[in-house]
């Protein structure tokens, strides 16, 4: 299994998963049990998505889900924000900070991993059968 520790986009999603813990103590009963329960699994779930990603050898799936959990977490913190979960606004502004560099560093994952894909060496029987193409003697000519 490929390591996953030192990927900076690892650590911002762990920072904002332990904040989010923290956070979600001090909502409302009725929050913390309804969107509290929401950023915190979403959290974590991107925590999944990228040691997935990172151990797997086509990533762009698994790259493409962290992204739209990432943008799906950073709805649910303006949500909570909006119906009053956060006790104060220093807290959802840091979660929020803390989701948008995630989102950022997601996105630039998947792009790269896209450049990546495309600059690979073609295949043994794709230059066999490109060379085929271009190198295949001439119908005569009448």
């Amino acid at each position: 299994m490929a390591r996953y520790e030192h990927l900076p986009v690892y650590k911002k999603a762990m920072e904002l998963a332990v904040y989010l813990q923290t956070v979600v103590k001090n909502f409302s009963r009725y929050n913390k049990y309804s969107v509290g329960a929401d950023l915190r699994e979403q959290s974590r779930k991107i925590l999944q998505l990228i040691i997935r990603a990172n151990s797997s050898r086509s990533r762009e799936q698994a790259l493409t889900e962290l992204v739209e959990t990432c943008e799906t977490l950073k709805t649910t913190i303006v949500f909570a924000k909006e119906t009053r979960a956060f006790s104060g606004f220093n807290s959802f502004q840091h979660a929020c900070g803390l989701a948008v560099i995630l989102c950022k560093q997601s996105e630039g994952w998947l792009q790269s991993s896209k450049k990546s894909l495309s600059h690979q060496p073609l295949s043994k029987t794709r230059i066999d059968e490109g060379a085929q193409e271009h190198c295949a003697p001439s119908p005569p000519l009448k």
